[in-house]
């Protein structure tokens, strides 16, 4: 393999690029809303109100761990969706959490692109949560930014800013996402070279077009493209 010498660096945002977040986040709301008789569309109202929540709690000034994060979101979805949620749903996010499991091209992506380049993660949980995700990697990351640490969530800057300051302003820094909001849209605001991955085929991304370095419909197609 021949890496793309542009880059040195490859950093990765981790719930929703490299762990399945949805999938795992969604089995939790199950077993929560177990015998609650809501329909699916009622389950994905309740989700979709989920993530609304999390996103503006995740905004306000004052710094918040990351469980106490979901168990807020999760309180304040059901307290909007105006049904009889159990209290459960705001404390099993957690606990679910470190079990999530990668996508099926993680690993193997990763694998190939640690012989090439420093690979790093920048996530928006707590150190704990994150080391119980850490297990589920076949590949160690020299770089690791969490919300924990920088006291902020992306979209801040503050996970970027601290990254920087490691990597350092003159070395080849890509940061890889699927998140636009979270992670694409600040990153290249800083002039980060950033990576989407567009696992549903979304054409959010055109209004991004020309700050985005790649596009790829997942990790084993960026892997393709950066250690061919």
């Amino acid at each position: 393999m021949k890496r793309n010498l542009e880059f040195e660096f490859v950093t990765f945002d981790c719930y929703g690029t490299l762990i399945d977040w949805e999938t795992g986040i969604r089995s939790a709301f199950k077993q929560a809303l177990e015998g609650t008789g809501l329909s699916q569309t009622q389950e994905a109202e309740l989700f979709d109100l989920y993530e609304e929540e999390e996103k503006k709690i995740e905004g306000q000034m004052s710094y918040r761990p990351y469980r106490e994060v979901l168990s807020l979101a999760a309180s304040a979805a059901a307290r909007k969706f105006g049904k009889n949620i159990p209290e459960r749903l705001s404390s099993i996010l957690a606990k679910r959490l470190p079990s999530w499991a990668p996508f099926p091209d993680t690993n193997p992506a990763l694998e190939r692109l640690a012989t090439e380049y420093v690979l790093g993660i920048l996530s928006n949980v707590d150190d704990d949560l994150l080391a119980g995700t850490l297990k589920h990697f076949t590949v160690p990351f020299d770089l690791v930014v969490t919300a924990e640490r920088v006291r902020s969530y992306k979209p801040g800057t503050e996970h970027f800013e601290e990254a920087r300051r490691t990597i350092g302003a003159d070395r080849g820094w890509l940061h890889v996402a699927a998140s636009l909001y979270h992670d694409i849209e600040p990153a290249s605001r800083l002039g980060i070279n950033t990576a989407w991955i567009n696992r549903k085929n979304s054409t959010e991304g055109r209004q991004l077009k020309g700050r985005i370095v790649k596009e790829a419909k997942d990790l084993t197609q960026l892997a393709d493209w950066l250690a061919p």
